[in-house]
């Protein structure tokens, strides 16, 4: 097996992996965060918090990996794309985990009030609503941003190499496009504007067991870049 196609493995199962984690972490996580008494949540639930930031630090970890594991291919065919792609996946993993920071952070806080009696919870209202706002804010950048920034370089430039089929990159590059129109119109709160997600969240996954299963077209590897744009 030549290191192109171990670099395919490894970067369909971190695409898997930082799924996985994600959409587990927040399953966990919401209903607590979400709920309006989040502190008593929050400080009842220890172990549960606690998984849920874990899992999604291990999700901060993938997507960072893949940015480094997958640049050595894509720089073969766009040194600066390939660049651009690896830094925003290495922020998008910073930015998920400042939010894990501002979740343990807000669990420390909710176990302190709960020590102290629940006494006057103004302060510690107030102290959460700005760790809550924090966290979100760094999810939000994470995701609408380096996401789907990272997105839109990577299926662009899969598209243009060829290094898996154009049906699959052409997907994943209208996905990307589908995302960014769902955080351009989420304030207008429109009926059923989460099914934007649906496109990309679908093709990450056909594209991880491709590369699984039958990796780079190795001919395209082997192609020389056109440019260097």
């Amino acid at each position: 097996m030549d290191s192109n196609r171990k670099t395919a493995i490894i970067v369909g199962i971190l695409f898997i992996t930082a799924t996985v984690a994600y959409s587990l972490g927040v399953i966990l996580l919401e209903p607590i965060l979400r709920a309006s008494d989040y502190l008593t949540m929050a400080s009842e639930n220890e172990n549960t918090m606690i998984i849920g930031s874990f899992l999604v630090l291990i999700d901060a970890v993938a997507v960072a990996g893949i940015g480094i594991m997958i640049y050595p291919v894509l720089k073969k065919h766009s040194g600066s794309l390939a660049l651009g792609y690896a830094g925003a996946r290495i922020a998008e993993g910073v930015l998920f985990t400042i939010n894990v920071i501002a979740i343990l952070t807000l669990l420390a806080l909710a176990q302190d009030l709960a020590k102290a009696g629940y006494p006057d919870t103004a302060y510690y209202q107030t102290f959460g609503t700005v760790l809550l706002a924090a966290g979100d804010l760094a999810f939000l950048f994470g995701f609408a941003v380096a996401f789907t920034i990272s997105a839109l370089i990577l299926n662009y430039l899969l598209y243009r190499s060829k290094l898996v089929p154009r049906w699959l990159s052409g997907w994943g590059f209208i996905g990307a496009a589908l995302l960014w129109v769902y955080y351009l119109l989420q304030p207008f709160n429109i009926y059923l504007l989460g099914i934007l997600f649906v496109p990309i969240a679908m093709q990450e996954m056909v594209f991880a067991v491709w590369l699984i299963v039958k990796g780079f077209d190795p001919d395209a590897i082997d192609t020389e870049p056109s440019g260097t744009v």
